[in-house]
Order: C-alpha cells, then sequence, then structure tokens
C-alpha cells in the first residue's frame, strides 16, 4: 500500500510564486528554487510546478526556471501550465520534470493524454482537474452535487462534468488526478471532501486532493475521503505551519506518512 504523500505546490507568475483566493487576488510569495529547496528540506515528498498563466497567454512553460528547480530536488517533481502537445511534455521532462500536468489542452485534445501515456508513460502524464461546484437550485431535493471542469487558469468554464471528465482522462492514459477545488482555492476551510470522494470512487490512480488546506486535520481528511495526496501551499508560504509538523500531525492519527529527513537530504523511501 503507497503512504500518503504530502505535495507541496508553487503556483509561478512571471517567475515568480504567487498565491490567491478563489484563483484571484495573487501576490508575490517568492522565488520558485529557494521555496522549492525549503519545502523538500522540510520534508515534502514531491513539488507541484504550475505556470498558472502560461495557458490563458497561450506561451509554453519557463524552461529555465523548471531546469532550475529541478536541479534542487531529490523528490519528483510535477510541472503544468502552458502545455499544448507531445512535444511540450517531452521538452519539460528534459528539463528535469518527473510528471507532466495538463488541463486545457487535454479537454481541447483529450488524446493528447493516449499519446503522452503512449511516449512516456502513463506514469509521466497527470490531469489536472479545476472543478466549481453547480448551483442544483433547479434539481431535486437530495439529489448530489455537480462539479463543472474549468480550464486556462479557472477563467473558462468548459461543458464537461468534473468527476465523469476525470474518469475519461484516466480512461484516455493519465496516471494520476490532480483535483482542485476551486471553491475552497485559498479559502483554508478542508478541500472539499465530497468532490474528493466522488473522482477517487470513480478512478484507479491516485488523487491528490487540493484547494482548501488549512490545517492538519484537512489532510487526514482528504486521505480518509480517498486522496492518495493532499496539496498545500498558502498555509506554507504564510508560515503558519511546515511539512514537519503536518506529517507529525498525522503521524499522530494513525497515517503512514512517508519519513521526514531531519537534514532535508535525499531519501530513498520517499523515492518509492
Amino acid at each position: 500500500m503507497l503512504k500518503p504523500r504530502v505535495v507541496v505546490c508553487l503556483d509561478v507568475k512571471d517567475g515568480r510564486v504567487v498565491k490567491g483566493t478563489n484563483f484571484r487576488a495573487l501576490r508575490d510569495v517568492g522565488d520558485p528554487v529557494d521555496l522549492a529547496r525549503r519545502y523538500e528540506a522540510e520534508g515534502a515528498d514531491e513539488i507541484v510546478f504550475l505556470d498558472i498563466s502560461a495557458s490563458e497567454e497561450g506561451r509554453g512553460t519557463f524552461l529555465d526556471v523548471v531546469r532550475r528547480t529541478a536541479e534542487t530536488l531529490f523528490v519528483p517533481l510535477t510541472v503544468g501550465g502552458g502545455v499544448r502537445s507531445v512535444d511540450d511534455m517531452g521538452r519539460l521532462l528534459r528539463a528535469g520534470a518527473d510528471k507532466i500536468s495538463v488541463n486545457s489542452a487535454a479537454v481541447r485534445d483529450p488524446g493528447l493524454l493516449t499519446a503522452g501515456a503512449e511516449r512516456f508513460g502513463s506514469q509521466c502524464v497527470v490531469v489536472s482537474v479545476d472543478a466549481r461546484r453547480e448551483d442544483n437550485g433547479g434539481a431535486a431535493i437530495g439529489s448530489p452535487p455537480r462539479w463543472r471542469a474549468w480550464t486556462h487558469g479557472g477563467k473558462q468554464p468548459t461543458p464537461l462534468d468534473a468527476v465523469d471528465w476525470a474518469a475519461e482522462a484516466v480512461r484516455l492514459g493519465a496516471g494520476e488526478v490532480l483535483l482542485t477545488s476551486m471553491d475552497r482555492d485559498g479559502v483554508r476551510t478542508g478541500y472539499d471532501l465530497e468532490l474528493t470522494r466522488a473522482v477517487a470512487g470513480r478512478v484507479s490512480v491516485p488523487v491528490v486532493a487540493s484547494g482548501g488546506a488549512g490545517e492538519a486535520a484537512h489532510l487526514r481528511d482528504a486521505f480518509r475521503a480517498g486522496a492518495q495526496a493532499a496539496l498545500v501551499a498558502g498555509i506554507l508560504h504564510d508560515g503558519l505551519t511546515t511539512v514537519g509538523r503536518l506529517k507529525a500531525a498525522l503521524a499522530g492519527w494513525g497515517l503512514p506518512v512517508r519519513h521526514t529527513p531531519p537534514d532535508g537530504a535525499p531519501n530513498e523511501e520517499n523515492e518509492r
């Protein structure tokens, strides 16, 4: 059984790490290379690097920033933003990424997931699903919630049901689902557990819960809802806690978190 992972996200815009609320009101929080090095030393199991304006602006991810970030890390690095083709995936992998996250381009051309999995292996292909809860005002009382998938950094709605799209993306070749609740992003009230359960119940690959982490109990709840990994950002950027403290709390609840090296040294267990 795979141990649950604590994943740190670096949202990057114009070469700087930013953080906002509900995908808006972005503020600068630091240099991506420095922060990646710091969070790995604290015990992060993985780093996710997302160029959040690349798709909206129609350009590729900054390869030099990816390369400099990858050179500092021993833990896996996932990179996304502006990926439009299998060749883009290849360039990012050659720059040092371990996995490639795709959202907008996969919605536009779902065959990209299959092509990427066939060339690089499904373990390298992550489908990023940005989901916003729909108003069920016209639905029958007691009907299950629904979520719509959005693209272009949360700027454009799609006609796709987010849960159905996640399942289809996995069928097409994605080896992991990065599932972000747009409603919970940055608000620190906890992950959308209904959304997490809905997607985890439909796919056979790891689900990374994202959006809403405010304390260690929120990560615990996401793991219990079926996520294999929990993504954290703002509470670390603001110095409210550390990866080590989060893992200590999770271990106290009996969750088999991965060992955190005291000095940030590479750790064979974290590579499995």
